[in-house]
């Protein structure tokens, strides 16, 4: 197996490769990324993957959250030290690829011109090479899968194609997770309000629309959501008014 380090005989890198992945393999990720327990357990699945379908000798992957982003898993520290940089510069690959939604290599980093002031400021643990693909479930990026070698070109067509084919398992994934996380809490708040509009109705003899009024108001009043004022009676068997209990 040729080992990283190595030179052909026309002088470029010999970057060691997996063995290519069949259908099979990314089935297997399918049924993985299926049994995940949630976004950040589906985001790890998948750049562990990465490290066996991909010339890479480590991967990461950033999500959009809100109108700003998280390290959401990483097979190495110097990934976490790779994106803290371009966070607090405000410029680098990765950051490109999540604003732009577009594809970013970085062939060769030494040569890099892009982001003057991300390729001065580089860990002393350098790499070689990288490339950034856009996640996008449908039309919203979702985030970035991020996959980085040790030796400069490391990244051909092919290794480009499957890790557009690791970023739409990531991302379908990842959409599917949140949407499920969303409807827990929904389904959770709801539990919480009907427990606090019982002990309402128990305490103070009222219907249900009456002691939905009061927790509705409650919240409007105190500017608080109507999950945690339905918490806060739980917790503590009162609310607190402007005037006391």
């Amino acid at each position: 197996m040729d080992q990283p380090g190595r030179t052909s005989a026309a002088g470029s890198p010999v970057v060691n490769r997996p063995p290519a992945l069949g259908a099979d393999a990314f089935a297997r990720l399918a049924v993985e990324l299926h049994h995940a327990g949630g976004v950040e357990e589906t985001v790890d699945t998948v750049v562990q993957f990465a490290l066996q379908a991909e010339a890479c000798s480590y991967a990461g992957a950033v999500l959009a959250v809100r109108g700003s982003h998280e390290v959401a898993a990483v097979t190495a520290p110097l990934v976490t030290k790779l994106y803290e940089l371009q966070f607090d510069l405000g410029e680098g690959p990765m950051l490109t690829a999540l604003t732009e939604g577009v594809v970013v290599r970085v062939p060769e980093v030494a040569s890099e011109t892009r982001w003057p002031l991300w390729a001065q400021r580089l860990p002393s643990e350098r790499f070689g090479s990288a490339l950034h693909v856009p996640m996008y479930a449908g039309a919203q990026l979702v985030g970035v899968l991020s996959l980085f070698n040790t030796e400069p070109h490391a990244f051909s067509a092919d290794d480009e194609a499957i890790a557009h084919i690791l970023a739409r398992h990531a991302s379908v994934a990842v959409a599917s997770a949140r949407d499920g996380e969303t409807m827990a809490a929904a389904v959770d708040a709801r539990k919480l309000v009907g427990q606090a509009m019982g002990i309402l109705m128990e305490r103070f003899d009222l219907d249900e629309p009456r002691a939905f009024e009061i927790l509705k108001r409650y919240s409007q009043e105190h500017n608080l959501k109507l999950r945690d004022v339905a918490q806060e009676l739980i917790d503590t068997r009162r609310l607190r008014g402007r005037g006391g209990e």
